[in-house]
């Protein structure tokens, strides 16, 4: 595949997976929420970063002449923008928490406190809150810990084209080897977190190199590339409902594969993945990932004010974690289609208000700094 091109089928996994996190996050008594396979969709992050060091790669391992300030720019003006709104949103979301903590509404924690506590506001602006062990690794707009882990596997990723083709490669295999390697046994300053981020995106980067190779040899054919892709499909599907040990490093290792695999655009899967709603899917992956908390933790506090006055259990606490039941089964998974749709909808106008404006932004200041070539005379 040309540089420039999309993995259109990837695109699309990547919009089913940031559903899958939604899921995960949202409990609904009774309801498909509750099947296992969804009670470990947040090991999908990892599918993101292997993801992520994948097409960074596709996009730039093999340039010699990196122009860093460009990529610089357009890199924080694609994950930035989103997250310094939902930042605010979340702050925002504590002052109604404590209006509301006021008036006698009991929440897990007290508002401003703990991963809303203000200390945390400037680690997540700068998007370090997901490296170390000093601060809080899943503040305010939780999910961006992983944004935060990324950003900064970015710049570290461009660092490392100033080495030769086959130094790189040496360098991915070490980091990738070290992140798996200290998942085990984590100690120092680096989170977990850290080291999750850095194990899968340069693996990624080495699922790029091993797609090269293979796709030299040739692009496999229908039929087998869709016996592949659907037994692919049913190892996710196994390895995320099923209690195995070490569950985390084969999801991962698993990952590496269904990318490379995937890559191919090949099978019976990816041609249903890459039409339709999938393909709408991919293009709001980002926003769905990013919103979803803001939205569940807001339709969360409305049916707690509902319960106040109504006295009928719609958001039981159960193990510290807070449900919605209405009281029926039928009902409930309505009730998660229902904000699955909410979900997508509102995603749609950040991914229009917020994502692509941004990323105009960037590319605006691009121009602006971009040297003036005088005029002929």
């Amino acid at each position: 595949m040309a540089q420039g091109e999309r993995y259109h089928a990837l695109d699309s996994l990547r919009g089913v997976c940031a559903l899958a996190v939604v899921l995960y996050h949202l409990h609904v008594v009774g309801s498909i929420t509750e099947l296992p396979f969804f009670q470990s969709a947040d090991l999908f992050v990892d599918f993101f970063f292997v993801l992520s060091g994948f097409v960074i790669t596709h996009a730039y391992g093999n340039r010699r002449d990196l122009d860093f300030k460009k990529f610089f720019i357009l890199r924080t003006f694609r994950l930035a923008p989103l997250h310094v709104v939902l930042l605010a949103a979340f702050i925002l979301f504590e002052f109604v928490k404590w209006a509301a903590w006021q008036k006698g509404f009991a929440f897990n924690k007290e508002p401003f406190s703990g991963m809303y506590a203000p200390s945390q506001i400037l680690p997540n602006l700068l998007l370090v809150q997901g490296w170390t062990t000093l601060t809080e690794n899943l503040s305010f707009n939780y999910p961006s810990w992983s944004i935060s882990i990324e950003y900064y596997m970015y710049l570290i990723f461009a660092a490392l084209l100033m080495f030769s083709s086959v130094q790189r490669k040496v360098l991915w295999a070490g980091i990738a080897l070290f992140g798996f390697v200290m998942l085990e046994q984590p100690s120092g300053l680096l989170s977990s977190y850290a080291y999750k981020g850095l194990s899968c995106f340069f693996a990624g980067a080495l699922c790029h190199t091993v797609f090269q190779a293979a796709s030299a040899r040739g692009r496999p054919g229908f039929a087998l590339a869709s016996v592949l892709e659907l037994c692919a499909f049913g190892l996710v599907v196994l390895v995320l409902s099923l209690p195995l040990p070490g569950k985390s490093l084969v999801a991962s290792l698993l990952f590496c594969a269904v990318v490379t695999l995937f890559a191919f655009d090949a099978g019976v899967v990816s041609k249903v993945l890459k039409g339709g709603v999938f393909a709408l899917l991919g293009r709001l992956s980002y926003s769905i990932y990013m919103t979803h908390v803001i939205i569940l933790s807001s339709l969360t506090l409305g049916a707690m004010i509902v319960q106040k006055h109504s006295g009928q259990a719609l958001a039981p606490l159960f193990g510290g974690v807070r449900y919605f039941d209405s009281g029926s089964v039928p009902i409930n998974n309505l009730i998660v289609a229902l904000v699955l749709l909410i979900v997508v909808a509102v995603s749609a106008l950040t991914y229009r208000l917020i994502e692509m404006n941004g990323q105009r932004l960037g590319r605006f200041l691009l121009t602006a700094r971009a040297p003036k070539t005088p005029a002929l005379t």
